[in-house]
């Protein structure tokens, strides 16, 4: 049942992710160790508001920021490299890499508030 979750919780942030970032996907060659690692670190709900505020003008809650910083900086630096690197969005990854560690400087500081 556990890997039920997992996979569904998988399935949903691709699911999700895919409609806010159409050219984003799993390529064959990407290692499925990233994704089995990384991503079922997080929420969907809180993967989706992470996307939001690094490739928009979304806001993080500080419950999201509490994941991101559980996630870990490596996972959240691959993934959003990873969805930065994407043709549609690579004109702007350094403007999205900034964004990312910005809010990662801020989660980490909110973190330690709490």
């Amino acid at each position: 049942m556990a890997r039920l979750s997992i996979t569904m919780v998988f399935f949903l942030v691709l699911v999700v992710t895919s409609g806010y970032v159409p050219s984003f996907a799993v390529e064959e060659t990407e290692p499925k160790k990233l994704w089995d690692h990384c991503v079922v670190k997080i929420s969907p709900k809180c993967a989706l508001d992470i996307i939001s505020q690094v490739f928009g003008n979304g806001v993080v809650s500080i419950p999201c920021c509490q994941e991101l910083v559980k996630e870990g900086k490596e996972c959240h630096d691959t993934l959003i490299k990873y969805i930065a690197d994407r043709p549609t969005l690579i004109a702007n990854e350094t403007k999205y890499l900034q964004k990312r560690d910005e809010l990662w400087a801020q989660c980490v500081s909110v973190s330690k508030s709490i």
